[in-house]
């Protein structure tokens, strides 16, 4: 009888935040030799957050496991993104070694939309409290300076989220966040 090696993703925006999905079994979770970014697509005026390769940097996140190790579910639910192996080069608390994947935005050409493109405030929101939830003050920090695009509006959209998975911050969560964007290039921008 052959036994499945288990398929695990690694997940470092909005997946950090469980309240936004159901995937059981998430461990914390170390991604060596990449940074995240903010990419500009033509398939939307909201940029994607995505990863880069970057040897002198890591990044936190969770991983979890492919559900019924379907892969090509999760590669429609990811359909911007790229499927890349990444096992060896993350670190986890696992007992076994998985097969783990890492999605990521394919490097332009990408026509940016004619008007520009935003970042939504909530979608941010939900990633740092994320962030907050699981690696504390000092992980939501880090998300911000392993993190570029900062320099593109923010469309603060947090009366009215646009996000489909938006959640409740409390007030010390949204005053850490507005803090950290506060030092950033960012251009917020009313809805």
């Amino acid at each position: 009888m052959t036994t499945l090696t288990p398929a695990y993703f690694f997940g470092y925006g909005s997946l950090v935040n469980r309240d936004t999905h159901n995937f059981k079994d998430a461990h914390p979770a170390q991604l060596n030799g990449w940074r995240r970014t903010w990419r500009p697509t033509n398939q939307r005026e909201v940029a994607f957050l995505s990863v880069i390769r970057d040897d002198s940097t890591w990044i936190n996140g969770l991983i979890a496991p492919v559900p019924d190790a379907d892969w090509h579910a999760l590669d429609i639910r990811e359909g911007a993104y790229d499927r890349l192996p990444a096992e060896h080069m993350i670190e986890h608390s696992l007992p076994q070694t998985p097969q783990i994947a890492v999605y990521s935005v394919p490097e332009p050409p990408h026509a940016v939309p004619k008007g520009g493109y935003h970042l939504l405030l909530s979608y941010i929101d939900v990633v740092v409290q994320g962030y907050l939830r699981e690696f504390g003050t000092d992980g939501a920090q880090h998300f911000f300076d392993t993190t570029d695009g900062w320099d593109v509006p923010v469309l603060d959209d947090r009366a009215e989220p646009r996000y489909p998975r938006a959640c409740t911050l409390t007030s010390d969560e949204l005053d850490l966040v507005d803090a950290a964007l506060e030092r950033l290039p960012v251009q917020m921008r009313k809805e």
